[in-house]
């Protein structure tokens, strides 16, 4: 996987983090993924489908099956035992497998395949898990939150520590997913991730306003995974 941002792209999104905390005590972590899973299952789970339903359709309509074997061979018709039916049926369910399975190399075909609900669901699980390990509760006040870009996705998600899901409602995030979203839809990575720290940070520094002996506690660089 190549990287999505150059070295002034990162420090354009690292400046802006810097720039939204000093009006606010609230910590922002941004990550940025080229995917959050490996869809292994799915992918497993479309052969498998393709396999049986091969098979099904052997086994309701087997003579144009048979047939095309047939013409294979020299077009003698032959007289098949159960063995060899049971045979052409595992082989066609194999064939089947394999070409499905294969196909889905192709990176975009394959996500094309994985229904929306999963991907999302699989974004959501891995922005939790980066929020817990970079973010949740590793600030003195609690007050670290998490953007999540997941480019194969194409999803987001904004994952706040306790107290700020407290005070504030994950509706509120709705305006800075959109304006983060309209300039990522224009390939403006850096300037998308921008535009979401900057309205977290307006957010934030109305619920947690910046202390005079506050101090930086996370990180304000962009983590590309």
């Amino acid at each position: 996987m190549g990287r999505y941002l150059d070295a002034d792209k990162h420090k354009i999104v690292s400046d802006a983090v810097a720039a939204a905390e000093l009006t606010t005590s609230g910590e922002i972590v941004t990550v940025l993924a080229d995917r959050s899973d490996g869809y292994t299952d799915v992918v497993l789970l479309w052969a498998a489908a393709a396999a049986f339903t091969a098979m099904s359709l052997f086994a309701l309509f087997p003579l144009p099956f048979l047939e095309l074997w047939d013409s294979l061979i020299g077009g003698w018709s032959h007289e098949w035992t159960t063995g060899e039916l049971a045979s052409m049926t595992i082989a066609l369910g194999l064939i089947a497998f394999v070409l499905v399975w294969a196909v889905q190399l192709y990176e975009p075909l394959k996500f094309a395949l994985i229904p929306a609900p999963v991907r999302t669901s699989r974004v959501h699980q891995q922005a939790i898990k980066h929020f817990k390990v970079g973010a949740e509760r590793r600030t003195h006040g609690r007050t670290g939150i998490l953007i999540y870009l997941s480019m194969r996705e194409h999803r987001a998600e904004i994952v706040a520590d306790e107290p700020i899901a407290e005070k504030v409602s994950a509706d509120v995030w709705g305006n800075a997913m959109s304006d983060m979203l309209v300039e990522i839809r224009k390939g403006c990575i850096a300037e998308g991730l921008t535009a979401g720290v900057r309205d977290v940070g307006e957010v934030l520094s109305e619920h947690f306003p910046r202390a005079e002996d506050d101090e930086n506690e996370l990180p304000d660089r962009l983590i590309e995974v």
